[in-house]
């Protein structure tokens, strides 16, 4: 595909002036189509899939990959109903964020409307082929998919679902735009047409997103791991905290809202730790500690700085014993990657005070690290997130794909009156 790739760019922006134009109404109703296609088709992406599964595993591919690009049909049915929600969402366009009257009369307005086009660029994630395709159309925009070589069959096959409920909708399938050729080389053709694509989103490994924003001229949202932290205070619930730590690091360890790092407050250390380690080890989680949980816990592996700064990915955790929410701050402002952080804790004050010192895209207080998700935000579903402080910052969904613009009405005012 790589000497069309301009081509196909070119068809997805003259997509993008027939996608904006439509009203809230018809995008629903695409929306919901798209759904109904998903459904409908079942056992072609499932089969689909399992021809990438069955080529991952003979690829010796990852455990946690594997996990992110297997469907099944409750993941498919999941899908479906991302999708369905995505088009029950408010319309982020033609929203009126702000509206002032100036003193000589004019009105000014600030008003959402979408970005264009947008390059999604992604591993292992069939999901996203529809997930970032309803995002984008509910914010009117297009997109142009390029998932890797692992997922090529299920993307291809999402995607030919998608593009039928363009077609019957009347509308360019071009609008969800799939590149087929996995080369790097096409990627960074891609990443350098400033005059056609307005963002590019890589969702995927650190490797990935590095190698993204350091061959793009185009915008990039980056967001380079997710070495998310729980820290258990003092005053903690201490079965709740436990709780929050099972579901955090083992429900999904392979995605990037599992906790890898628990902090415990050393008051609470003694009769917490151990409990701690104890259900961790039952679902087979390698826990690595400092000297003070090593004293705690007799047979606990080190942890080493390396190990506070992972992203695992996998049934393993750091963990370490501080004097204080101090401390704990340190820590995770040292080693965190500005993903997630939780704490436990009773007080009021201390959760705020925690609120107010990290730095995050989102803080949880007494509640899992994996509700940091675009659909259990609300949003429907995400189109990822974004942990670099730009026009969005943490889960992004339809209305982070779009910007603000000025609307100024007048009535014949002029600046320098003659």
């Amino acid at each position: 595909m790589t000497h069309s790739l301009h081509a196909y760019a070119l068809a997805c922006r003259d997509a993008v002036a027939t996608i904006a134009s439509l009203d809230t109404v018809a995008k629903r109703r695409l929306l919901h189509r798209m759904a109904d296609a998903l459904a409908a088709d079942e056992a072609l992406v499932l089969d689909a899939n399992t021809q990438d599964m069955k080529a991952a595993e003979a690829n010796g591919t990852s455990t946690a990959m594997l996990d992110r690009l297997r469907l099944d049909p409750k993941r498919l049915d999941g899908i479906v109903a991302a999708v369905r929600e995505v088009a029950t969402l408010p319309d982020p366009v033609g929203l009126v964020t702000r509206r002032d009257t100036r003193p000589n009369g004019i009105e000014v307005e600030r008003v959402r409307i979408p970005l264009g086009v947008i390059a999604m660029i992604y591993e292992a994630r069939p999901n996203v082929t529809a997930d970032a395709a309803a995002l984008c159309l509910m914010a009117g925009n297009c997109t142009i998919l390029r998932g890797g070589s692992d997922a090529m069959r299920s993307n291809l096959a999402i995607a030919a679902s998608l593009k039928r409920a363009l077609r019957e909708e009347g509308l360019p399938e071009a609008a969800v735009t799939v590149i087929d050729d996995p080369r790097r080389e096409t990627m960074v053709e891609l990443l350098q047409l400033t005059d056609i694509v307005d963002l590019a989103i890589p969702r995927g490994g650190e490797g990935l997103i590095r190698f993204v924003a350091e061959h793009a001229r185009v915008p990039v949202i980056k967001h380079y791991k997710g070495v998310c932290h729980l820290y258990v205070d003092s005053t903690a619930d201490q079965a709740l905290a436990l709780d929050l730590l099972i579901d955090g690091k083992t429900s999904r360890p392979g995605v990037c809202n599992a906790l890898e790092t628990l902090l415990v407050h050393k008051d609470i250390a003694p009769s917490f730790v151990p409990k701690a380690v104890a259900r961790l080890r039952e679902r087979g989680v390698d826990v690595r500690g400092d000297a003070t949980s090593q004293h705690l816990v007799a047979d606990l592996a080190e942890a080493t700085n390396d190990d506070y700064a992972a992203e695992f990915l996998d049934l393993v955790i750091a963990l370490r014993v501080v004097d204080s929410i101090d401390d704990a701050i340190t820590h995770i402002r040292r080693y965190g990657s500005d993903h997630t952080k939780v704490i436990a804790t009773r007080d009021t004050a201390t959760a705020e005070y925690f609120i107010r010192a990290i730095r995050s895209a989102v803080v949880m207080v007494n509640a899992s690290s994996r509700f940091s998700d675009g659909g259990e935000l609300g949003l429907g579903t995400e189109i990822g997130i974004s942990t670099t402080r730009l026009h969005a910052y943490g889960p992004m969904g339809a209305e982070s794909l779009t910007v603000e613009r000025f609307v100024v009405r007048g009535t014949g005012q002029v600046r320098h009156p003659s």
